[in-house]
């Protein structure tokens, strides 16, 4: 597997990775929190404005190939004393393949290279791949819900995993 770094200035890069975002987003939040909230958070989070943003403020974006094969995408950076893993998707037909646990082996590392004590994400309660995150060794820690405007919450379990 390789990961491409997402470099602030590549234009092309954040307006393709606002594409694929907006893709696999759709495709796997419309059924858990509804097309509308979906719609309004990737305009908020996914939008190629709010990816120069996040670029901006120390997140880190990284294309996630398989070869030649763009097959999704991460995003990270440090918080407090954790990584903060902000973004953790694959297309939908490359789930299941193992790339997930390959993806969150290369996130503990840049942790672990930073002298970080862990790494933290929050998961939609509903969000099926709970069970995914748990599989790897995350444990929850606590609820959140966020208010993210418009009369839009995020309902959320932050889980945990020290190194």
């Amino acid at each position: 597997m390789e990961y491409t770094e997402l470099d602030i200035n590549d234009e092309k890069g954040i307006s393709a990775m606002s594409a694929m975002a907006t893709k696999i987003v759709k495709e796997h939040y419309d059924p858990i929190i509804g097309k509308e909230q979906n719609d309004y958070m990737i305009a908020l989070f996914q939008s190629e404005d709010a990816i120069r943003s996040q670029l901006e403020s120390g997140y880190r974006y990284y294309f996630v190939k398989d070869g030649e094969r763009t097959i999704g995408f991460m995003a990270f950076y440090p918080r407090g004393d954790a990584m903060y893993l902000s973004k953790f998707y694959l297309y939908k037909n490359e789930r299941g393949k193992g790339y997930s646990r390959h993806m969150f082996e290369y996130i503990m590392a840049a942790a672990d290279k930073e002298g970080l004590a862990g790494v933290e994400l929050n998961v939609n309660r509903g969000n099926p791949t709970c069970k995914i995150y748990e599989s790897l060794g995350l444990k929850i820690i606590r609820n959140e819900k966020n208010d993210i405007g418009n009369g839009f919450y995020m309902d959320d379990y932050v889980y945990r995993i020290d190194l």
